[in-house]
């Protein structure tokens, strides 16, 4: 028996394709918002982190009503980093809306999450979105995203979707190109007629899968689901089955559901509803809420494993301590396992009393980590990312990425031949109308550690690329990663104008004149491939005799300054990131410089392989 009264959807694409924008213009049309009230844009991104970065990080619901019919929707992150959020709203919707850039087209992302909603068997509405661009391609996109259909083996069913051509800013919608949109009508119309309701068993005993978690300082820790069967009321006992097959009892003490943006509290909710939950603080993601005298647990929920690794480790820099609030083992390990608990395409071992491997989907993901840790005053260091390999009938497999660059047309040559140091293997080469090319790649993931930056770099910020894992292969062999060995300071002090302006024909500096410094810090990139310790705490020498000439003007090149991401992205295995609050330092791993040989590790193994193959 299916519901008439609801539709659960959830609204997927690639990162930067609108998502979030025509949500926006979905909560507007359909009344939740006053005639007088200031919304901002991008409504849906509440968290800090994801309005400056531009990108949805966090799975968020709402809910609005059109006509009789409610309509539950779940907004998905668009990076592939954060695809688990994506694998777990999708078990929790009957439905998904597939936006497509009308000038991009179909991305890595689209693929992984339309291969993903194909295999759950859900139909799929598609909107090829910012119709209004100037180099729009509608028409070549939509024939794009039939042959992704059928690449990703969709039934009969499932490839007689409805297309639909939007404007998420100007919030217009329209069945074909010829039709000018006026409102989101037709989105509201097609969604409600297309999308099947929740097909539900109001006769069966209860069950309530949670996919995602919040937190309340009053009512404590809330579990995000779907009612699968049966009814939820307040202040009745259930059972909470977890995988591993043991069972607790609880208490449900609040019930809510969603209006608009707002949370509303309920006294009872049916089969389809997705809600939130409390009354349990041990309940965690994959858990059935089930009846107390008959349970049925749901099966758990699966999310693809981890590629990317970190050593997250308690400072023990200098200066430890000075600028975070949180700074011991304990604080640290409880931070690091809330995380684990919160996410689960996370993993955690511990490696030492002050060490912990974290495991995620990428080096974003794991950033994003790191940055909520430092505005929660948290203190750390890290390592670089490595990539997580396998064993396979005695052949060690490291995992893949398929790498789509959309560059000028001048810069091919410097791309293949970047990505081709980096074990890459072109899949096809597209020219458009534009002057521009759409490259396409197989590489190694830890050749793409430390790429973007310097992809960014050689296309003048002008390329694009987007990435996402694509399986395992064959260990590819050794990868220069970084070819500049690094300056590093020999001594503790304040960096001056006077020294840097002397050290600064070897190489570019991080820091300006002005900044505290340390022994083992690095302060710049040398021009060399070893290290170099200098001082750039040396001030000049001032004596009481005039001097015969005049003084040299101390012009300083403006410093490189490093954020966490290009950080991650600069660092190799004898470095680590110094996280505070208030500063992302570099250093070495051996501070004192009468125990740190100038050669760099991997500059050794680079040294040591071509030997080997000489």
């Amino acid at each position: 028996m299916r519901r008439q009264d609801i539709r659960n959807l959830a609204i997927v694409a690639h990162v930067d394709h609108g998502k979030t924008t025509l949500v926006d213009a979905l909560l507007r049309q359909s009344g939740v918002f006053r005639a007088n009230e200031q919304v901002v844009d991008r409504v849906m991104d509440s968290n800090a982190l994801e309005r400056e970065r531009g990108i949805t990080i966090m799975a968020k619901n709402t809910s609005i009503t059109w006509g009789d019919i409610r309509i539950n929707i779940v907004d998905t992150p668009g990076h592939s980093d954060f695809g688990g959020e994506v694998e777990r709203t999708l078990s929790m919707v009957d439905g998904v809306l597939l936006l497509v850039d009308a000038c991009e087209g179909p991305l890595p992302q689209t693929r992984f999450v339309l291969k993903k909603a194909l295999e759950a068997k859900l139909p799929a509405v598609v909107c090829i979105n910012k119709i209004d661009r100037h180099d729009a391609r509608p028409a070549e996109v939509l024939d794009e995203v039939y042959d992704l259909f059928i690449d990703l083996g969709a039934d009969e069913n499932q490839i007689d979707f409805p297309v639909l051509y939007t404007n998420g800013r100007a919030g217009t919608a329209a069945a074909s190109l010829n039709e000018t949109g006026r409102d989101l009508r037709p989105l509201f119309e097609t969604i409600i007629g297309q999308l099947p309701g929740p097909d539900v068993d109001p006769g069966a005993s209860v069950q309530f899968q949670v996919n995602n978690l919040d937190y309340d300082d009053y009512v404590g820790r809330l579990a995000i689901g779907r009612i699968v069967a049966g009814a939820l009321k307040v202040g009745e006992n259930y059972s909470v089955c977890r995988p591993d097959g043991t069972r607790a009892a609880g208490k449900i003490t609040r019930l809510y559901g969603w209006q608009g943006l707002k949370r509303v509290e309920r006294d009872e909710a049916r089969a389809g509803d997705i809600v939130m939950v409390a009354g349990s603080d041990e309940i965690e993601i994959g858990d059935t809420i089930a009846d107390l005298e008959a349970p049925r647990s749901l099966p758990g929920i699966r999310v693809d494993e981890p590629t990317v690794a970190m050593t997250f480790s308690v400072n023990n820099a200098p200066w430890a301590g000075r600028e975070g609030e949180f700074v011991t083992s304990r604080k640290l390990g409880e931070r690091i396992l809330y995380e684990s608990r919160r996410n689960v395409s996370v993993r955690v071992e511990q490696i030492s009393a002050e060490a912990w491997r974290v495991m995620g989907r990428g080096e974003l993901a794991l950033a994003v980590i790191l940055e909520t840790m430092r505005r929660e005053r948290y203190e750390l260091q890290v390592s670089k990312p490595t990539v997580l390999t396998r064993e396979e009938n005695g052949a060690v497999l490291e995992p893949m990425e398929f790498i789509v660059c959309d560059i000028p047309e001048e810069h091919i040559g410097t791309v293949t031949q970047l990505l081709s140091a980096r074990k890459g293997r072109m899949r096809s080469m597209e020219t458009h109308a534009s002057g521009r090319v759409r490259l396409e790649y197989d590489a190694p993931s830890r050749g793409l550690i430390g790429f973007r930056g310097r992809f960014l770099a050689e296309t003048r910020g002008l390329g694009v690329m987007h990435t996402i894992f694509n399986g395992y292969a064959p260990w590819a062999g050794s990868i220069r990663s970084r070819q500049n060995g690094a300056m590093i300071s020999d001594r503790e002090g304040v960096a001056t104008g006077y020294a840097i302006f002397h050290l600064q024909e070897r190489g570019r500096f991080f820091i300006p004149a002005g900044d505290p410094v340390y022994e083992g810090m690095i302060v710049g990139e040398y021009s060399r491939e070893t290290n170099l310790p200098v001082n750039v705490c040396r001030e000049k020498k001032l004596t009481n005799i005039r001097a015969a000439g005049h003084d040299e003007a101390i012009r300083l090149t403006p410093p490189r300054v490093m954020t966490l991401d290009t950080a991650l992205e600069w660092i190799d295995e004898e470095e680590l990131v110094e996280l505070t609050p208030g500063s992302v330092r570099l250093r070495n791993k051996i501070l004192k410089t009468a125990l740190r040989g100038k050669h760099r590790a991997a500059w050794s193994d680079a040294v040591e392989s071509g030997a080997a193959g000489a």
